[in-house]
């Protein structure tokens, strides 16, 4: 037997093994994200994809904005990330979003701390600083201990800024960050005081940390699922438009559209995005319920969505009631925002007519007998009379304000008391972290 017939099975084994070896390099692929992301559920869906022999997922959590950079300069070839894409950072023009799964964004304090719920203007004002002790929100006589989180454009942060603000990187008022949610739940933990965000996949099992409860509703996969919780977020998966690795990664898209991979997105508390989908299609009525209740007009909300700058700025009584109406039409609540936006349209209406009338009698004055022959040498004149006339005008004004107020507040029953409203069951979003602000 010659040396070549000896050898060619051994050289045909060793292709083999090489081309095996090749396609399994070519399947690998680095993930790098947020802990929040990383934590809940990339762990679980790597063993689960390298199990099924499709392929190796290293995995490097750390933050939103390192993970997005690494994707977009190729260190990495998956993203993991709690918002969408921010237009204005140049770094994330070649990426590519892919939803993946609904999370609640959550509010969470210590399990000492008696408070259970806040509305979303308490959540609106605590972050503007306007709200900063915990007897404002019915607890104990103590300074909030804000937590966030300290590197910029961090996923949740921005998805719940975009939420309450309309925009995703507006400032806010925390004054002790970390680098990430462990640390910053692991605060607090320790700190009875404490107040900060993560989500519900990252924090469900925690009992070190309690969720508030948002307008009444306690976050969970049953309130996202049927929209009575209005906090919740989009997870994301990102990779680069160019990527070399473009097959691979179809494929671990794909597997997550599958029955396992679905399986343990709802083990850790998240909704699939396929399978949501008359939840999303309702994102317009929970932000324009979320407007209502933070008192932001229609106008405005529009112009911030658009990322465009609002016009100046509008008393919202009308949006309120409107929400209110919505929601609980004959609780005590609605009727003092019906009795609110009569004041307003009457203190409107005085304000008009006494314009008018303070008009009318400057124009008569100019007109009178006794000025019209020095008014050309004499324009001074008639000054003092329409003076006068000006600052007696809003008295007969005042009493057509108490009867408009009168008729705007027809006797009627007192509103039996309800129990404390909830969000309506007919909103989603998806789009949070999208807009270019």
């Amino acid at each position: 037997m010659s040396l070549r017939r000896l050898l060619s099975p051994l050289l045909l084994a060793a292709g083999f093994f090489l081309t095996a070896l090749t396609a399994s390099a070519a399947d690998d692929l680095v993930w790098r994200g947020d802990h929040a992301t990383g934590r809940a559920v990339m762990d679980d869906l790597a063993k689960e994809y390298a199990r099924a022999k499709l392929g190796k997922i290293t995995l490097q959590p750390f933050s939103t904005v390192s993970g997005l950079d690494a994707v977009s300069n190729g260190s990495a070839d998956i993203g993991g990330s709690a918002r969408g894409k921010f237009a204005q950072r140049n770094e994330e023009g070649n990426l590519n979003f892919v939803p993946v799964a609904l999370d609640a964004a959550v509010l969470l304090t210590h399990p000492k701390n008696p408070v259970r719920s806040l509305t979303l203007k308490q959540v609106y004002d605590i972050y503007f600083g306007r709200i900063k002790n915990w007897k404002d929100l019915g607890g104990p006589d103590k300074e909030i201990n804000l937590y966030g989180i300290a590197a910029p454009l961090d996923g949740v942060e921005y998805s719940l800024r975009e939420l309450v603000y309309r925009k995703g990187n507006q400032p806010v008022a925390v004054p002790r960050l970390y680098l990430n949610t462990v640390k910053l739940e692991e605060a607090i933990t320790l700190d009875p005081a404490g107040l900060g965000l993560s989500t519900l996949a990252n924090t469900w099992s925690n009992k070190g940390v309690k969720a508030l409860a948002i307008e009444g509703v306690d976050p969970s996969t049953r309130s996202v699922a049927d929209g009575t919780y209005p906090l919740y977020i989009t997870l994301y998966s990102v990779s680069r438009v160019d990527s070399p690795k473009q097959a691979a990664i179809d494929r671990f898209n794909a597997f997550l559209a599958t029955a396992p991979a679905k399986a343990i997105l709802q083990k850790h508390q998240l909704i699939p995005y396929a399978d949501a989908n008359d939840l999303i299609a309702k994102n317009d009525q929970r932000m324009q319920f979320i407007d209502a209740r933070v008192g932001r007009d229609a106008i405005t909300a529009s112009a911030l969505a658009a990322g465009t700058t609002p016009p100046a700025a509008m008393s919202a009584p009308r949006a309120v009631l409107a929400g209110k109406s919505a929601v609980a039409p004959t609780a005590e609540t609605t009727q003092a925002a019906r009795e609110n936006l009569a004041r307003a349209e009457a203190k409107k209406q005085a304000e008009a007519n006494a314009q008018k009338l303070a008009e009318a009698n400057a124009k008569k004055a100019a007109q009178s007998p006794a000025s019209s022959g020095s008014a050309a040498a004499e324009p001074k004149a008639t000054a003092p009379s329409a003076k006068k006339d000006v600052a007696a005008a809003p008295k007969k004004p005042v009493a057509k304000a108490k009867v408009a107020k009168a008729a705007a507040k027809p006797k009627a029953e007192k509103p039996k008391a309800e129990a404390p409203v909830k969000a309506p069951a007919s909103f989603g979003n998806v789009s949070s972290g999208t807009t270019g602000n």
